[in-house]
């Protein structure tokens, strides 16, 4: 029987998500406070402002869902992925995705 180590795909796919996940969050925060001052009616008033503060809301939504995917994706990829693996398959998975 193979020794099973470690799989490095799902130590990469952790630590994906170690990045990604904050960075994610910040986007998130960092595109709600715009848009809860253009909300609030006292950055820009008239016509072009609402039409403005529609795409606004369209980009903060686009913004979301697509950082909710990443997130998703990364979290089912890891959710498929076994803990260990026999050796070369480890050593197999190190070289097809230039793992260290």
């Amino acid at each position: 029987m193979a020794a099973m180590v470690s799989n490095p795909l799902y130590e990469a796919l952790q630590n994906a998500l170690r990045v990604v996940g904050p960075m994610v969050q910040e986007i998130d925060s960092d595109i709600e406070t715009p848009f809860r001052q253009f909300q609030s009616g006292t950055v820009w008033t008239g016509p072009t402002a609402k039409l403005f503060g529609a795409q606004l809301a369209q980009f903060r939504s686009r913004v979301r869902t697509s950082g909710e995917r990443i997130v998703d994706e990364l979290q089912t990829a890891l959710g498929r992925t076994p803990v260990q693996v026999p050796e070369e398959e480890a050593a197999a998975i190190k070289r097809r995705y230039g793992l260290p």
